[in-house]
């Protein structure tokens, strides 16, 4: 019996020193949980909040003032952008700057104070079932309470001998999404974390295989430079994430019926950009492990981020202010918004162009790092 706790005491001894000889991999082992803890924490949260909102104010008048300022005191919206007609809150709503628009007409105050009925016109991003019920609700809650107010006001002005009824009628439109089918908003943003994953997976373990198993000194007595073998290694990848593109897409479309509303040389254009972007973030990677369980490690420290703080499955608006901007670091995020907007709103590329340019940027960037990093030797 003593000798085999002794032989067990040998094998802990050698494996302990296994451990600590790779610290890389030590502090990403335990890192990792306290991110992942750190990133549910600031993810996933229940309250919608700061809605973004547009107003197209023409009545200026104090009654329109007072709905709005009663929308924002709400903590349910917050007033991002000043329109001026409604055709403005429509392309703000189209580009995705806006989740929400209010549009109120010059003759709503007139209407207001002279004892008729005030109407104004509430659109709503329906692409996110999440935050268009939690718009529609508060709205309706505001506007019921400046009702209260304005009425009380008529009394107290004409006595108790006038008609009652609502001054303020806000009526309630969603766009891209009428029905709130959580299928029409999440099966976009699943095709592109799927494509995300995907990517990161195939080509993190490109170089740092073929380092472990010994076949890079092949590569190294060859005339090859460092950017064909970058864009040899990502070129076939291409392929394949392509037609995962088209599966994904025509699965949504045919089994879940999600139809596409805009271009689809457009989507696969920018899905070709994104998909260089995270092919060569998978080949970074590869070029900074040393071990294909430090490359998991790394691609996990992207993948996790990128379903809790891209906007997958929780709205961005109601995260706190460090995840929501930390969101802005990661390239599906805006790959996000670009198919979904394709998708849902048949958005085109002047309307996508704030997403595109930063993606583009992203992918261009990170190709050139790979290329930088890679170095012909072991």
């Amino acid at each position: 019996m003593r000798q085999g706790f002794r032989r067990m005491a040998t094998i802990v001894r050698k494996e302990w020193l296994h451990i600590i000889r790779d610290p890389r991999t030590l502090a990403l082992v335990i890192v990792f949980p306290v991110m992942m803890l750190v990133l549910l924490g600031y993810a996933v949260a229940n309250d919608v909040e700061d809605i973004p909102l547009a107003v197209a104010d023409l009545s200026k008048t104090d009654a329109s003032r007072l709905l709005v300022d009663k929308l924002t005191v709400s903590g349910f919206f917050m007033v991002t952008h000043s329109a001026q007609s409604e055709d403005q809150i429509l392309e703000m709503l189209d580009a995705g700057t806006i989740k929400a628009g209010l549009y109120i007409p010059e003759g709503f105050g007139r209407e207001v104070t002279t004892g008729g009925t005030g109407v104004v016109q509430f659109y709503i991003d329906g692409s996110n079932p999440t935050i268009a019920q939690t718009a529609q609700l508060a709205v309706e809650t505001v506007s019921q309470s400046t009702s209260q107010e304005i009425l009380v006001q008529r009394l107290e002005r004409s006595g108790a001998g006038m008609t009652i009824h609502l001054p303020v009628d806000a009526r309630v439109r969603y766009l891209y999404n009428p029905n709130l089918r959580k299928m029409n908003f999440l099966i976009p943003g699943l095709v592109a974390v799927i494509l995300q994953v995907q990517t990161l997976l195939l080509t993190a373990f490109a170089i740092v295989r073929e380092r472990e198993q010994g076949t890079l000194e092949q590569l190294i007595v060859t005339p090859v430079r460092s950017w064909e073998l970058m864009l040899g290694k990502i070129l076939p990848y291409i392929l394949v994430a392509f037609i995962n593109v088209a599966m994904t897409v025509a699965v949504g479309a045919i089994w879940f019926g999600v139809e596409i509303a805009g271009s689809i040389a457009l989507l696969a254009a920018l899905s070709l950009i994104f998909l260089l972007g995270s092919l060569g973030l998978g080949v970074l990677i590869s070029n900074v492990s040393r071990t294909q369980m430090q490359a998991m490690y790394m691609a996990s420290f992207i993948m996790m981020p990128s379903f809790l703080l891209a906007g997958l499955l929780y709205p961005r608006e109601n995260m706190p202010w460090v995840a929501y901007y930390a969101g802005y670091l990661l390239p599906v995020t805006y790959f996000l918004e670009i198919v979904r907007g394709i998708i849902l709103k048949g958005a085109g590329f002047f309307t996508l162009w704030n997403w595109i340019w930063p993606m583009a940027v992203f992918s261009v960037v990170v190709f050139f790092a790979s290329v930088f990093m890679f170095r012909k030797r072991l």
